[in-house]
This record gives structure tokens, sequence and C-alpha cells, in this order.
């Protein structure tokens, strides 16, 4: 285990709770396995003190920092400069305080991407895909889908005025992909008939919500499931798709790919393979 001493180099995570995370048991094996003198601590910060926390973690010299809830957004107006992962996705999850600059990064559709491809073997291509939700979470996915090379994205929301702006702000990026808006369980289900891969960004399921417009029944056979849900493992959109026999993942490992980036990013190294994923308490693939 790493000593702590002058040298330590402090990275963290602010939100707002945080006391929740998983991030710091999952960095700090990282940095002990890979012997560097860095320690990962939490940073509660209310949103009204969301300013000074950044003014305050630049001028204590803190080498990097995760973002997450409810701070993704509003920390942008804190920072010197965004990489195009963060332009695209709208948030940032990742901060590197380069030598005094702060510049915030989104390194969630980078292990979402992993996580499809190592835990449902799904890369995006020609096929439709369909996404739940229209909030941060949304955008983030489907402009890492997008630079995946998916062509075909269907996004689903009740608020249609929402997801035709998600869509909207990213088409110029990917004029080549089709994107489609629907916000009924009528308009969706002609797309749920041929779609490969339906994905779930919203937070229904944490507290055993089901997805209501949503009628598994539709889909192929061959259609795979994904629910950034990961707590609890299996949501009731994962149990009933399992039913029906679909391949399925939560996003404990869209949870552990954005980390493994996030590390890379603050140090310049790759963390031990597959440490992160060994410490997480929930399952990948179900």
């Amino acid at each position: 285990m790493q000593i702590l001493n002058g040298k330590t180099r402090v990275l963290g995570i602010i939100g707002h709770p945080v006391e929740h995370s998983l991030s710091p048991l999952l960095q700090n094996a990282a940095l002990d396995a890979s012997d560097l003198n860095y320690v990962y601590v939490p940073f509660n910060v209310h949103p009204d003190e969301l300013g000074c926390a950044v003014a305050g973690l630049r001028s204590l010299g803190v080498a990097g920092f995760n973002v997450t809830i409810p701070h993704k957004t509003a920390v942008i107006n804190h920072l010197d400069r965004l990489d195009k992962s963060a332009e695209l996705a709208g948030a940032v999850n990742v901060v590197h305080n380069d030598s005094g600059r702060l510049i915030g990064y989104n390194t969630d559709g980078a292990g979402l991407l992993k996580s499809l491809e190592e835990d449902l073997a799904f890369v995006p291509g020609d096929d439709r895909i369909i996404i739940i939700g229209a909030g941060g979470a949304a955008r983030g996915a489907v402009a890492a889908l997008c630079s995946g090379g998916a062509s075909s994205i269907v996004v689903v929301n009740r608020s249609q005025d929402r997801a035709l702006e998600l869509t909207r702000s990213l088409w110029s990026h990917f004029p080549q992909v089709d994107f489609t808006v629907v916000s009924t369980a009528y308009e969706l289900m002609p797309f749920l008939r041929d779609c490969v891969l339906v994905l779930n960004t919203t937070s229904l399921g944490m507290h055993n919500e089901t997805i209501p417009f949503l009628k598994i029944s539709a889909l192929p056979p061959t259609a795979k499931v994904y629910d950034m849900v990961y707590t609890p493992a299996i949501t009731p959109f994962l149990h009933e798709a399992m039913a029906k026999g679909h391949t399925c993942a939560n996003g404990s490992g869209m949870l552990v790919g954005q980390g493994e980036y996030a590390f890379k990013i603050w140090t310049g190294k790759i963390p031990p393979p597959g440490l992160m994923k060994s410490l997480f308490p929930c399952s990948y693939s179900i």
C-alpha cells in the first residue's frame, strides 16, 4: 500500500452526494497496483459551492478529478478548455489539471463502447439502435455510438421536444446518421421489430420501476439489451429481457471503462488489466 508523503499527488471525485461512489475503491486499487504516488479521495460539493470548490482544487494543485451528478454540465463554466469528447457529450466527467489549466473530458462514452464490446460483443454498425431517454446520459451515449460507427438511432422520450433538441445538436457533427425521435409506445413499435440494441440511459429501474412504453416481446430474439443502471444489478427491464432470452448487460462495465480511461488521462499509464472490473460488486453480462 502506498505511503502518503510530501510528494503524493491528489486525485478525487466531486458530486452531491458522493459518499456512495465506488470510484475511490477502484482508483486507489489501480494506483496502488501501479506503484504510483497518488491518492484518490471523494469531495462532497454542494451545487452552490461548485465554483469555489473547483477554484480551490486548482489552487491546491489537485492533479485531476472525476465529476458526477449534479455537476457534469455546470462544471463546464469553471474549466479552461474542453476536449472534443466533452464538447460532443455536452458534459464533463473527468477534469485534468495540466499545469494549472483545467481541461474537461468525457470518458463515459468511451466506457460505454468498451462495455458494449466486452460485455455484449456489440460494435455499432449499420443496424438500428434504440436509446431510451434524452437527458445528459443519453446525449453522451448517442455521441459515442455515432463516433463508434452507428448509422441509425431512434431516441425514445416522453418529451419529444427534448429528444429533438438532442438529435438536432448532434446531427451537424454526424450528418450520416439517420436520427428518429418517438414519444409514444405506438410510434416505437415498428422500430422494435428490427433493432439490434436497446439501451436504457434513464434512472428507471434504480427503485424497481419498469419502462412501461417498451414492449420487450416485440424485439427480435437476437436484439441485445443494455441498462446503464447497475444498482440493482438486475433491473425489472433486464429481468424481463432475460426472461425472453435476450443477451443483457448492466452499466457496471461502463463505470469501470470510464474509470480506466480517466486513470490514463491523469497518470499517462494504463491501469492493470481487469483489476477495476474484479473489484466491482455487480455483475456485467447477464
